[in-house]
């Protein structure tokens, strides 16, 4: 899935909620004030806002929880009654006992209650069509027991110094002012799925691009030659291996290599999991700079497959 934002169009971006209660899985419902209705929670995108981040604000803003995104369960298209047309892109978010804990919602004038229901009442509760569709998605993970997910962020560096104009080895070739910029504009979006380990080639334009969303985070950089691009072209490089640690820990991993690597990086990420090589993933290594793939697996299953790939360009 890559994500394009044309400009004619209002985009908002929310997210099916999900927990375990007792044996069944139950998805949260927001009945709104203002429109008498009931439907997921979702809210328009702001000024300089990606679709992941106005997610996880909206959820916030709505509900008071605090959430890291899952796997995309698809998105609605329609005409508001304002003749304008509107996009919305959900994606599946697991809830904590914690977060629920340190939520702070109150009744106010855009949500009036929050709801917990089991998947079947929850679709006869809804008060829209599209919202159901969507929650149709995401019961189909719940009937193939893969809703529980971790991410691989497959990230390119950003836009560096040409090899034609740099003296010094090429693993030295630090990112411009622009790729300076491209790091530091995507930390609110990867950091939409709270990855907990951030892995880097030991270039200096990787280091410098992983850098910015790792220190929002908190996170250390562990930086290996085993994805350079230097490694990889000589024939040296083991990808392979890098890959299987990250799948074995079954943890949301940030991985920043080259454009040469990306491909082989999301490649591997397929045998690993038994996944058949699709167009679709292929068009997912090939990323501009700064861009990078998000790809979906099972925590509990990771060997049933790649279950989603979304790609999410650089807009600096």
């Amino acid at each position: 899935m890559s994500i394009t934002r044309p400009a004619t169009t209002v985009y908002a971006a929310g997210a099916v909620l999900w927990r375990t209660i007792g044996n069944d899985i139950h998805v949260l419902v927001i009945h709104r004030t203002g429109h008498k209705d009931v439907s997921l929670p979702k809210g328009k995108v702001d000024p300089g806002e990606t679709l992941p981040q106005t997610a996880v604000r909206e959820i916030r803003e709505e509900t008071g929880i605090k959430v890291s995104l899952g796997v995309p369960v698809g998105a609605t298209e329609y005409v508001m009654p304002n003749g304008k047309n509107k996009f919305v892109q959900y994606w599946a978010a697991e809830v904590t006992t914690k977060a629920i804990q340190k939520s702070k919602f109150v009744p106010n004038d855009e949500v009036a209650a929050l709801e917990w229901l089991p998947l079947a009442s929850a679709r006869g509760e809804l008060s829209y069509e599209p919202d159901k569709e969507i929650l149709d998605n995401f019961a189909a993970l719940v009937k193939e027991g893969v809703t529980k997910t971790f991410a691989v962020v497959v990230l390119r560096h950003g836009k560096a110094a040409s090899p034609s104009d740099w003296r010094g080895e090429d693993a030295t070739r630090p990112l411009t002012e622009r790729g300076l910029t491209q790091a530091h504009g995507i930390v609110g979006t990867i950091a939409a799925w709270k990855p907990k380990r951030f892995i880097s080639s030991t270039a200096a334009r990787c280091l410098a691009t992983i850098a910015p969303v790792a220190k929002a985070l908190g996170k250390d950089v562990k930086s290996t030659k085993k994805i350079s691009q230097d490694a990889f072209e000589s024939g040296k490089g083991d990808v392979r291996s890098v890959v299987g640690e990250i799948v074995r820990k079954r943890k949301s991993t940030v991985v920043c290599s080259h454009g040469p690597v990306s491909p082989a990086v999301i490649r591997e990420i397929a045998l690993a999991t038994g996944t058949p090589w699709t167009s679709a993933l292929e068009e997912a290594g090939l990323l501009n700079t700064a861009s990078f793939s998000v790809v979906h697996l099972s925590s509990t299953h990771p060997s049933s497959g790649i279950i989603a790939v979304e790609t999410h360009d650089s807009q600096l």
